[in-house]
């Protein structure tokens, strides 16, 4: 949401949530994202996200990051990014929480 989002896209993104019932999966909100800013999306195509393009940059670098996830764009609030983390990441970061 902050310093990535700032070096992609000159602003932070708007909000990140995690699930209520879900610890795999966290939402990067954005209301306006810069990338659709840009495309016209003609009306047959309207369902059409461009920032679905943000999601597989944000899905590269956790995967580079030593943070593999599923990201996906959703028309939600805006766009909503879903990411879904590997069962490894949690693992690991619940057997680094008694340190």
């Amino acid at each position: 949401k902050g310093p990535l989002w700032r070096a992609l896209f000159g602003r932070e993104a708007d909000k990140l949530e995690q699930a209520n019932d879900d610890d795999r999966t966290f939402y990067v909100i954005e209301r306006e994202p810069v990338v659709n800013t840009f495309v016209s999306v003609p009306r047959e195509n309207s369902s059409l996200n461009c920032a679905a393009f943000a999601a597989g940059l944000l899905e590269a670098v956790l995967g580079a990051a030593g943070f593999p996830a599923r990201v996906s764009a959703h028309w939600h609030k805006g766009t909503t990014l879903m990411i879904k983390f590997d069962e490894a990441v949690i693992a690991r970061d619940k057997s680094l929480e008694g340190r």
